[in-house]
């Protein structure tokens, strides 16, 4: 499966694509860490990409989470990471979408692009019914992602997640099937 526009592509993280995602990782790692998690140190090894991508690829064939890899198409670079993850079925249909990108990348559009056709794939292949994504309000970068692409804010949830060691709060966006335009 591949999803793509002129600029960029993504499909599904495949095991081959560890050490690139490692490398990836470490040489974002501190433009990273103000976002993340604090994770453990096995996180940053071959060994913990290739089980994080193994994961993923467990969570896509149940349908409980779909990740994928944001690549250039012309020299198949992967620059990032985008994800619909804590699936629900039944009455909700709803995922929490999550990215990450490249510094090197980052203020030219991808990540816009990336988010566009994750929403594509998951309004049509996935048949969600909305999707949602928390954002810390200080990462302006990152609400105008979610505006560009449709994303209403819906209010603020407080101590939201544990993010580089510290409870912060999210404000929260959400854009459902009736409202995302192709």
């Amino acid at each position: 499966m591949r999803l793509h526009t002129d600029a960029l592509y993504l499909r599904p993280l495949q095991k081959e694509d560890a050490a690139e995602l490692l490398e990836l990782r470490l040489r974002n790692h501190d433009f990273l860490q103000p976002f993340e998690p604090i994770r453990p140190a096995s996180h940053f090894t071959l060994e913990g990409q290739q089980e994080q991508i193994a994961q993923a690829q467990r969570d896509f064939a149940n349908q409980a989470a779909f990740a994928f890899g944001v690549f250039l198409p012309e020299n198949d670079r992967m620059i990032g990471r985008v994800a619909l993850s804590n699936v629900a079925r039944g009455a909700w249909q709803n995922a929490t979408l999550g990215y990450f990108l490249d510094k090197e990348f980052n203020g030219k559009g991808y990540t816009t692009q990336a988010v566009k056709l994750v929403l594509q794939f998951a309004f049509t292949e996935a048949q969600l019914h909305r999707v949602q994504a928390g954002v810390m309000p200080h990462n302006l970068g990152s609400i105008r992602v979610l505006e560009k692409n449709g994303f209403r804010y819906e209010g603020r949830s407080l101590r939201y997640l544990l993010i580089n060691g510290a409870w912060e709060d999210h404000d929260m966006y959400a854009i459902t099937a009736e409202e995302w335009t192709k």
